[in-house]
């Protein structure tokens, strides 16, 4: 029953010209759906479908702008994702959206309107070894495995044998003393 109160409480009459609510307390209520236009959106990064390897101080603060396709409740919209994107869940909170203002040349004449994007990283880069985290025995083999750390961030920390590390003398006499 409220719902159908709202709905004629909103609705513009034909006689007055405006919504009931208008003329008794002054103004129209908002409901959900108002306070998201369909309009270009932008997504905060800490969602999930869009952590990427980037450093944190250089992250934009937003990511998008994406076009809001439907309302899942009060909480959640489903967003038009395409690109390099269209693997990710298209579906985020209410709280991780902001609308998304272009950049005004009149506004701001010397902003760039072209997006910034990160230098690409080598891939192929030699893996040159950080340090040394963890050390750890495997009772099969009868040997030794290390965690090692990267300088390059691309480079994920692996397990690696002793005979695996290059200047293995420097490296584990350093982690055996901290």
């Amino acid at each position: 029953m409220p719902e159908l109160e709202l709905a004629h409480k909103i609705s513009v009459h034909s006689s007055t010209g405006q919504t009931p609510a208008m003329l008794e307390k002054g103004w129209n209520p908002r409901i959900p759906a108002d306070t998201l236009r369909k309009d270009l959106i932008e997504i905060h990064p800490t969602a999930s479908s869009f952590k990427m390897i980037l450093y944190k101080k250089l992250k934009d603060s937003y990511v998008g702008p994406f076009v809001i396709v439907a309302l899942h409740g009060t909480n959640s919209v489903q967003v038009e994702v395409s690109g390099e994107l269209e693997n990710k869940h298209p579906t985020f909170s209410v709280s991780l959206i902001k609308p998304y203002h272009p950049a005004y040349k009149e506004l701001f004449p010397s902003r760039n309107p072209t997006p910034l994007t990160a230098p690409p990283v080598e891939q192929n880069e030699e893996k040159k070894i950080n340090q040394v985290i963890k050390g750890r025995r495997l009772r099969a083999k009868n040997q030794r495995e290390y965690l090692v750390r990267y300088r390059n961030p691309v480079h994920e920390d692996e397990w690696l044998a002793e005979s695996e590390i290059p200047d293995s003398d420097k490296g584990l006499r350093r982690f055996r003393h901290e």
